[in-house]
């Protein structure tokens, strides 16, 4: 008795016509209500997730440093760095420059040098553009020449760095390593006590990777959290390939797109409106 009511209830408040087949509806009624909140709450769920996901895009080009930090950049000037490599260090600097960073500097080889304080405008590292050329074409005396660049130990430029950052007191600090990641056998125990002990700290080490050897980068991620080598290659071929990759096509936002389509779909298929064509008009 009670679904008829309900049906009549339905049926004068739609100006519908009165049907002898009425108890037959209330099944289908409250399927068909089942079905529209399924549909809608899924609806409403893959448009949240689609707003998530667009969230999630990369809008531009990640930077060298953690946004809002300030970075010391630590960089290899050892004799094992290729004369295509200070080409590499030299465009590093210059994004650094464009990004308007705030950064310390240190360079390195068997022992580290501090140039910049943390907190320097990444502007100061205009003028040493010119000296980041090939020893071979450079000036016949700079900062990295003579004994300077006899071997490498990045140990000890990482344990300066991250006393830099200490000695000022920087609370968002982080680090920037640009190097082919070979150092000496004898700096791999060093360099993993080194790494663990950044990692336990506020302060997040990045890696900007100069070409480095199958097996030195095989301890470098070994060593370094998940995603430390966000910073793209400098290597030209794989620089456009993690461009072109980081730029494809957002895979599933336009899934979660075409899962909303077909749930609208759905719901226009299954719990439309019933329509009722009216008989035509006799002639007159």
């Amino acid at each position: 008795m009670w679904s008829r009511n309900l049906i009549r209830a339905f049926s004068r408040r739609a100006s519908s016509v009165d049907t002898h087949d009425v108890d037959a509806f209330p099944l289908a009624a409250w399927r068909t209500r089942i079905l529209r909140v399924l549909l809608g709450t899924a609806s409403v769920a893959l448009v949240v997730a689609a707003a998530a996901s667009a969230h999630n895009l990369e809008s531009r080009e990640q930077g060298l440093l953690p946004d809002g930090s300030t970075g010391v950049v630590v960089v290899d000037l050892s004799l094992s760095i290729a004369d295509e490599d200070y080409n590499a260090v030299r465009r590093a600097f210059r994004r650094l420059i464009a990004e308007d960073a705030s950064i310390g500097l240190v360079v390195f080889s068997d022992v580290a040098y501090e140039l910049l304080p943390p907190g320097t405008p990444a502007s100061e590292l205009e003028p040493m553009l010119r000296l980041l050329i090939p020893p071979r074409l450079g000036p016949a005396v700079n900062p990295w020449t003579g004994t300077f660049r006899a071997g490498t130990q990045i140990s000890t430029a990482l344990e300066l760095a991250r006393g830099m950052l200490e000695r000022d007191g920087v609370e968002s600090g982080s680090i920037l390593l640009v190097s082919d990641l070979e150092t000496a056998p004898d700096d791999v125990p060093a360099l993993a006590r080194t790494i663990a002990s950044i990692r336990k700290s506020d302060i997040e080490l990045r890696v900007h990777a100069l070409a480095p050897s199958t097996d030195a980068r095989l301890l470098f991620e070994g060593f370094l959290e998940e995603g430390a080598f966000a910073a793209p290659s400098t290597d030209g071929e794989e620089s456009d390939a993690t461009s072109k990759a980081a730029s494809g096509l957002p895979v599933t936002l336009l899934f979660l797109g075409a899962c909303f389509f077909v749930a609208l779909a759905a719901h226009e298929r299954f719990v439309g409106r019933l329509a009722i064509t009216g008989a035509s008009r006799r002639q007159a």
